[in-house]
């Protein structure tokens, strides 16, 4: 017990004593610095990480097929046959899982993807139109939509004058025979007075005209990826508690429908006008940025300013004179071209920035569609089935969704839900009231059935006991007789009016489940326990953690970490040469001094512990400055935290900003890591110091 006390006395008396040494400390304290903070930011991100994907889509656990070609994405990718094969019934997945006492709730899913169109402003228009129509003749035409016909009239007719403008303008930019002669001669015809005198004789066959071959020269239009999923709605939302509706309700209980995400709702639906504005709004009240300084406002500001058709298309003649006005009044102007208008107003600064946003919003936005799909319309959504045809459904939008934290994160925020029954019929999954049509269709067409190996022999054979025989229909098909017959085609209203028991949502498809623990502290054993699982084995169910399923956005941490890892190796590579170096050096000039100890009885290993020793009590003073300085410094973040530069940083950091905090395995790591380095590289010069003879080192000079 008296040598270690003389030791650790020696050892901090020569602390400061030599230069060496100092030097030996400043190169402990750095990656000593280094290892605390890149551990806590890394350990941080990971937790944040996981709270995004566990409290975004994954749950803790996820299982799907184990016949699935590939393994399960539920992040960054378009899931389908080619990669997730479908499980047929989610109700025996839902009773073997709940049998796991830690397990809470199983929630039934299924990703895919699909372009829609999101149609331009003369679609649109003659939409809204045609319906009007059909209500008029269904409930009379009363004054009030007469009125609302002779409105939109008007503008179809201004969206046909603002057309022949625009190809009066690509005249002068390209030679007159690149201008189609019968896209000339419809517009012609559609402003034409004769074309609307007659209008009302035969709306529908005016309209079909228009939309034939009028709307599709205007080029406003575009196709829209969205990625939706399938999934137990109510489920889904009583699961994951980051999920809230921000705008009008939850889908009915067992009813069709859809939930849009707040992020494509404002990213891809919005008025791209408004969206720009917003955008700025965004970058110089968070991000603190300047239109004068910083090129991408300056884009946005050039784009409102020059593409204002998208809301002058949007405009009758009534709306827009009352915008001409307030523009005037606005800008102090005599100008009467609302497109000008547009874009002296658009064409914002810094100084008045501000006004113009709110006098937008506050007097252009209520004569505006401020998006093109609204709460309460269906959107007809046509994707590829898994058998690779075409197929279409008519989805209610009832509401708006995000999770909470995680608003303007792409990542997770891109995916928008839909019922279960209309994701396995674009799936391509007959539900039952596709058998059912079938079967209505069978029945009365008289098609007999025919296995696979009868089938030529039932067409070419002369002997086959079935006579397949294709009997013509003469006249015409009676369409609203054959939707109205009882036990034909079901009408699209029918369906989605119809609720679905839990039974049939449970009882179908599904390309994988998400599951909820009580206990998420116990997520590896409960995770080791289901992998084991007979019975889940029996169903062919593979079973995967929430970093798994998460694919290669779950394995970032772990790259990032793994990066880490290899910078401070190969630092503590070079620490090591240096302190040897150091060491060797501070040793030689000890020689005298090493050999007085010996000669005055000091052993071997009384010279080897000093050494060592000191080195120890270097590493532990310098390394616990440098933890130190990096405790502080994560305090600090933790404090004001790191603000997400980025959309993509939003999921990362489970929020707008990163909160660090520093747990002790950070700090302990850092003490092991540069103690054990630097007693390591001492071992050499520790051994050389051991074999100096008394007589030499007595007899060298200083």
């Amino acid at each position: 017990m008296g040598s270690l006390k003389l030791l650790v006395q020696v050892a901090f008396r020569n602390l400061f004593k030599s230069k060496v040494n100092i030097i030996i400390g400043c190169i402990i304290f750095f990656p000593s610095c280094l290892v605390v903070t890149g551990g806590a930011l890394l350990d941080s991100i990971d937790v944040s990480m996981k709270r995004s994907i566990i409290g975004s889509l994954a749950g803790h656990i996820q299982v799907y097929s184990d016949k699935s070609k590939e393994e399960l994405a539920l992040f960054g990718g378009m899931q389908g046959e080619a990669d997730v094969a479908a499980l047929d019934s989610f109700t025996p997945i839902k009773t073997a899982l709940e049998k796991h006492p830690n397990v809470q709730t199983v929630v039934p899913m299924g990703t895919n993807g699909a372009l829609i169109p999101s149609g331009n402003t003369v679609d649109l228009t003659l939409a809204r139109l045609r319906d009007l129509y059909r209500k008029a003749r269904t409930e009379g035409g009363t004054p009030e939509l007469r009125a609302q016909i002779d409105s939109l009239k008007a503008h179809v007719r201004q969206l046909a004058n603002l057309l022949q403008s625009e190809q009066e303008t690509r005249k002068v930019l390209v030679r007159d025979d690149a201008q189609d002669p019968a896209e000339m001669a419809a517009l012609e015809k559609a402003r034409s007075d004769a074309f609307w005198a007659d209008f009302d004789k035969d709306p529908l066959g005016s309209l079909e005209f228009l939309e034939n071959q009028i709307a599709p020269q205007a080029a406003d239009g575009d196709l829209l990826y969205i990625r939706y999923v399938g999934t137990d709605l109510d489920a889904f939302q009583k699961s994951f508690d980051r999920m809230q509706i921000v705008e009008g309700h939850p889908v009915p209980q067992g009813k069709r429908g859809m939930l849009l995400s707040k992020y494509v709702y404002e990213e891809y639906l919005k008025l791209k006008t408004a969206r720009r504005m917003d955008l700025i709004k965004e970058a110089r009240d968070l991000n603190k940025k300047t239109i004068a300084a910083d090129p991408l406002l300056q884009r946005y500001v050039k784009e409102n300013s020059t593409q204002t058709r998208e809301i002058v298309y949007q405009l009758d003649p009534l709306k827009t004179q009352q915008a001409v006005a307030k523009l005037q009044k606005v800008l102090n102007s005599q100008e009467k071209d609302l497109s000008k208008l547009l874009g002296s107003f658009l064409a914002v600064t810094d100084e008045n920035f501000d006004t113009r946003y709110q006098q937008f919003y506050e007097q252009l936005v209520p004569l505006l569609d401020l998006y093109r799909i609204r709460i309460g319309d269906s959107m007809t959504i046509t994707a590829f089935s898994r058998s690779g045809y075409v197929q279409s459904v008519n989805v209610p939008i009832y509401g708006i969704y995000q999770f909470n934290g995680l608003e303007k994160s792409p990542v997770a925020s891109s995916a928008n839900l839909m019922d279960l029954v209309s994701f396995r019929e674009l799936y391509g999954y007959l539900t039952e009231e596709k058998k059912e049509e079938i079967a209505q269709l069978k029945s009365k067409s008289g098609a007999a059935e025919v296995k696979r190996e009868d089938a030529e022999a039932a067409l070419f054979g002369e002997s086959s006991p079935t006579t397949l025989v294709a009997e013509a229909t003469p006249g015409l098909i009676n369409e609203n007789e054959q939707i109205t017959t009882t036990g034909a085609a079901l009408r699209n209203e029918d369906l989605l009016r119809r609720v679905y028991s839990q039974k049939e949502i449970e009882g179908g498809m599904v390309l994988s489940a998400a599951i909820i623990l009580k206990d998420p502290s116990k997520l590896d054993a409960t995770l080791a326990e289901l992998q084991q699982s007979q019975e889940l084995k029996h169903l062919k169910l593979r079973v995967v953690s929430w970093q798994q399923a998460a694919g290669l956005i779950g394995q970032f941490v772990m790259m990032m970490r793994m990066v880490l890892w290899g910078i401070i190796a190969i630092l503590f590579v070079v620490v090591l040469a240096i302190i040897n170096n150091a060491v060797m050096m501070a040793t030689i000039q000890r020689v005298r001094e090493v050999g007085t100890m010996r000669a005055i009885g000091a052993q071997r290993s009384f010279i080897l512990s000093m050494v060592l020793l000191e080195t120890v009590v270097l590493g532990l003073v310098f390394g616990g400055l440098g933890a130190g300085l990096g405790s502080a410094f994560i305090g600090w973040l933790h404090t004001v935290g790191i603000p997400a530069g980025s959309e993509e940083l939003y999921f990362f950091f489970s929020g707008p900003r990163l909160l660090p905090n520093l747990e002790a395995s950070n700090i302990i790591s850092a003490f092991v890591l540069v103690v054990g380095v630097s007693v390591f590289s001492t071992f050499y010069p520790a051994f050389l110091a051991t074999r100096v003879s008394p007589v030499t080192a007595m007899q060298t000079d200083e």
